[in-house]
């Protein structure tokens, strides 16, 4: 490869008894797009905290722009040109624009004394660079995320970054900013910056990259020009194994006519989240409830569960009108919820498996002395592991040490062991393997199966679609179209369901038969 910026050879760590990454070469060019793609625990991560000199590898080495990366010293990899951007970006939200963008690269540079007028300058400049206009003096945490995003890079760039890691960026931005960013990317691959693209959203790698890095179990599959690949073949390489995702169908129920739903909502309106809200879930429904973000899907998710009391309007439960006031509520009238954000809301990191599986019904494994009953603890934290098949079957395993997919399942895991009428979902693919996904999917299916009513929230088109009976798209707290069973049948809804996410207004110019 003429002109690498980086080269890694046989690179290897473990963590004990397990071998993290076994032998790893990976050689990338200066103005570069390369995606590193595999399941959650692949060795990605642990590859790109050893280039960065977060690791220190137990073989192997790894250069940049000519300097050997020593262990175990993050400045020495940033003096030699290599940045990462992790999704929780680390900014400082309470900061400006200028400062979250020229504060490092002045400290960098042996700057004592803070000057207002340089730090602008630096920030300016790398703005500009990026062809993009934000208020130098307003707060970082007043920004959308997408322009966090932007943030985030220019600060990289400020360093004199020669080759960036963006890890999962797009993971909370609309179509439309997801666009806008891989745009910038583009333009900073030209300009002859190396940009390394960590993403499960495989429509983004294929758009974006020259080059797929596929690593699978530590070990590194293969290098392959993204324009040699397709989903399919990209899937298998990752897993080992055909993925398929298979397409929602609900089937009429005997009871469908006579039973009240399991939940309906009337009219619910909470001031400044959503208003005048209506829908029901049956049991063997999927509703999926879709939107740009800041659309009040998960206020409204929050309401069900007992978390944002709404201003009016009416919850039933089968057919019976009732208070949730707090999630024991929720919980006592068989509705669960699966948080939007897993590793702050919807797991204890620190505490193991066995711990989060049966942290909702505490009930069911206390002694009649208030002692924790450590076999019924241990039995149904294995039902949950073996139920969805997550990868690490000790129930004593750190529930936070466990990759994405597996977290997520455990998440979900420990509601199903409820039992619950009603099962709200909020986002739960986000930043999961295409592997874990497909299982997801398919647990899912199976509970509506049984007769389970599913609430999905979600952001991506093609989640919504193949998994859902009935679709409401909102928009700013309003729901601005609502789709049925056979319209998501029609060719081309998946586009169409985007463009009106996309862009609210086209909701108005709906086809005949397509609101209701």
């Amino acid at each position: 490869m003429s002109d690498p910026i980086l080269v890694a050879e046989d690179l290897s760590i473990s963590f004990g008894d397990v071998r993290a990454l076994k032998g790893v070469d990976v050689t990338i060019a200066r103005g570069e797009v390369r995606c590193l793609a595999g399941e959650n625990g692949s060795g990605k991560s642990t590859f790109v905290k050893i280039v960065s000199g977060v690791y220190e590898p137990t073989g192997g080495t790894a250069t940049v722009n000519g300097r050997r990366i020593e262990a175990n010293d993050p400045r020495a990899a940033i003096a030699a040109g290599v940045q990462v951007i992790y999704q929780d970006l680390s900014l400082f939200d309470h900061l400006s624009v200028a400062e979250n963008i020229a504060m490092n690269a002045m400290l960098h540079h042996g700057a004592r004394l803070v000057s207002r007028r340089r730090q602008q300058e630096i920030a300016a400049v790398q703005l500009e660079r990026m062809r993009v206009d934000l208020p130098l003096d307003a707060s970082v945490g007043t920004l959308s995320m997408a322009n966090k995003q932007l943030v985030a890079i220019a600060r990289a760039l400020s360093l004199d970054a020669r080759i960036l890691f963006m890890d999962e960026p797009t993971t909370a931005l609309t179509t439309k900013e997801v666009k806008r960013l891989l745009t910038i990317v583009h333009e900073l691959k030209e300009s002859g910056l190396a940009i390394v693209f960590i993403s499960h959203k495989l429509d983004e790698v294929f758009e974006i990259a020259d080059t797929i890095t596929v690593f699978r179990d530590g070990a590194k599959v293969g290098d392959f020009a993204a324009e040699d690949l397709d989903s399919a073949s990209l899937s298998y390489h990752m897993t080992g194994r055909e993925v398929l995702y298979n397409e929602f169908e609900r089937f009429p129920r005997p009871d469908d006519a006579t039973r009240p739903p399991l939940l309906e909502v009337r009219n619910l309106t909470r001031r400044g989240n959503y208003r005048d809200i209506s829908f029901a879930v049956r049991a063997g429904d999927i509703v999926g409830l879709t939107g740009l973000l800041g659309a009040g899907r998960t206020e409204l998710a929050l309401s069900l569960y007992g978390l944002n009391k709404p201003d009016s309007g009416e919850i039933l439960v089968n057919g019976r009108a009732v208070r949730i006031e707090q999630p024991w509520d929720a919980i006592d009238l068989g509705i669960a919820l699966v948080p939007e954000d897993r590793g702050t809301q919807g797991l204890f990191g620190e505490q193991s498996t066995a711990i989060n599986s049966t942290s909702p019904q505490l009930d069911k494994i206390l002694t009649r002395w208030r002692t924790l009953d450590q076999k019924a603890e241990h039995d149904i934290a294995t039902a949950v592991i073996d139920e969805m098949r997550v990868n690490n079957k000790n129930p004593d395993a750190i529930a936070g040490r466990l990759s994405g997919g597996n977290q997520q399942k455990v998440v979900i895991g420990k509601w199903i062991a409820t039992d619950p009428a009603v099962f709200i979902l909020d986002s739960p693919t986000v930043g999961i393997d295409i592997g874990s996904k497909a299982e997801i999917y398919d647990q899912i299916q199976t509970l509506t199966a049984a007769g389970m009513g599913v609430v999905l929230i979600s952001d991506e088109p093609e989640e919504i679609v193949a998994n859902c009976n009935r679709v409401i798209v909102m928009h700013e707290g309003d729901v601005i179209a609502t789709f049925g069973d056979d319209d998501r049948r029609l060719p081309g809804f998946t586009e169409r369901l985007a463009d009106v996410i996309a862009d609210p207004t086209s909701a108005q110019a709906l086809a005949p038969g397509e609101t209701r």
